[in-house]
């Protein structure tokens, strides 16, 4: 067994800490900032406009439209897909709510699939018995940082003619057999909430697509319908990137292949330091996938305690998530019941999220590592 520095008693480790990213781009940030200030337009300008082609470009896609939020983009997309009230949805029910809360704007009634429990991804092989003549899309939700199983959810879209809106607000920079997170599907969605890879100073959002009639009409969905100034095409929203948050994203788009290829590198010595631990089941990455670790994601059986145990450490831990959105009190009109998807059930009851972020010390690493150790009674 791997020997393991355990650090100092006091040693405390937040989940997350988003200030070292901010103090290594200082200057350009507020630099960036500023010059959004000192211009005067704060809605829908350069900035805007440039991360849009700069984002969609990294994704490998011909447009970007910048929302305002992560489920905004998951949220027009539907509608600029023709998703309309009454219509199914086939998603997952192990994301963040906003997944299913987009669909339920949309007025669409969201069905769930069981996940594979190796990936926490759709499971590709029950999607088909989940369409009915109501299903009009599918939404893969590429969790934690690693891409669905594209291929065959593709295959199934064309089968029956469905569109597939990929959530990859998780998945920046993630790649499906070589191809982006988001550029597969007939949009891909991502959100810029500040704890995301790549991540704003507030909330945001992006839809991209490859084709310029949906890349259009989520123009003007996100305007209020306009075309132009006070002439409305379509009914539309107020859900717009601002300039500041693009500015920002800017200058941190430059950083994100490297941040997450550190993510990689932290994930790759947690699986060493804990590949003697029987007792936890650490990431699995899929074949067909380029993990970006957006969360480092174990599971156990004695979660509970285990969280416990760290947190009296100093540990900081999240679970993403403990209730799936079938279980969850405003989802009861769809009627689903606790053994109904067991697999992602019992995931809920048994992960447990470490912390990972670019800036945090391989001695942090190897405190935490030592009192998982600890608490199985295995350290040396």
């Amino acid at each position: 067994m791997e020997k393991i520095i355990t650090g100092t008693e006091n040693m405390r480790i937040p989940f997350g800490d988003l200030k070292p990213q901010y103090f290594q781009l200082k200057k350009e940030i507020d630099g960036a900032v500023r010059q959004v200030i000192e211009r005067g337009r704060f809605i829908l300008g350069e900035e805007v406009e440039a991360f849009e082609k700069e984002f969609a470009e990294y994704c490998g896609c011909g447009y970007g439209i910048g929302v305002g939020s992560g489920t905004e983009a998951i949220h027009l997309a539907l509608i600029a897909l023709s998703i309309q009230p009454g219509d199914e949805v086939i998603t997952v029910p192990n994301t963040a709510v906003p997944t299913v809360s987009a669909i339920s704007f949309a007025g669409a009634i969201p069905k769930f699939v069981d996940i594979n429990p190796d990936t926490y991804t759709i499971d590709v092989t029950k999607i088909e018995s989940a369409i009915t003549k109501k299903t009009k899309a599918i939404i893969p939700v590429h969790l934690y940082g690693q891409c669905a199983d594209m291929d065959t959810i593709l295959d199934i879209s064309k089968k029956y003619n469905l569109a597939v809106i990929e959530d990859a607000c998780q998945a920046h920079g993630a790649a499906y057999k070589g191809k982006k997170a988001g550029s597969m599907g007939n949009a891909g969605c991502f959100s810029f909430y500040p704890t995301k890879n790549l991540g704003a100073f507030g909330d945001g959002g992006m839809v991209v697509a490859n084709d310029a009639a949906i890349a259009e009409r989520l123009k003007l969905l996100r305007n209020y319908g306009q075309e132009k100034r006070y002439f409305h095409r379509i009914k539309g929203f107020n859900s717009r990137l601002d300039e500041i948050q693009a500015a920002i994203l800017r200058v941190k788009l430059k950083c994100l292949d490297q941040w997450n290829t550190t993510r990689m590198e932290k994930a790759a010595l947690y699986k060493r330091l804990l590949r003697d631990v029987s007792n936890i089941i650490t990431p699995i990455e899929a074949p067909y996938s380029s993990h970006v670790y957006h969360l480092f994601v174990i599971r156990c059986e004695e979660r509970d305690d285990l969280q416990g145990f760290l947190s009296e450490k100093g540990i900081g831990t999240l679970i993403h998530y403990p209730r799936p959105i079938h279980l969850q009190e405003s989802y009861r009109d769809l009627k689903y019941e606790k053994g109904d998807l067991p697999a992602a059930e019992h995931c809920a009851e048994t992960i447990l999220s470490l912390p990972l972020y670019p800036e945090i010390k391989d001695s942090e690493i190897e405190f935490i590592a030592a009192a998982i150790k600890d608490f199985f009674c295995l350290n040396i």
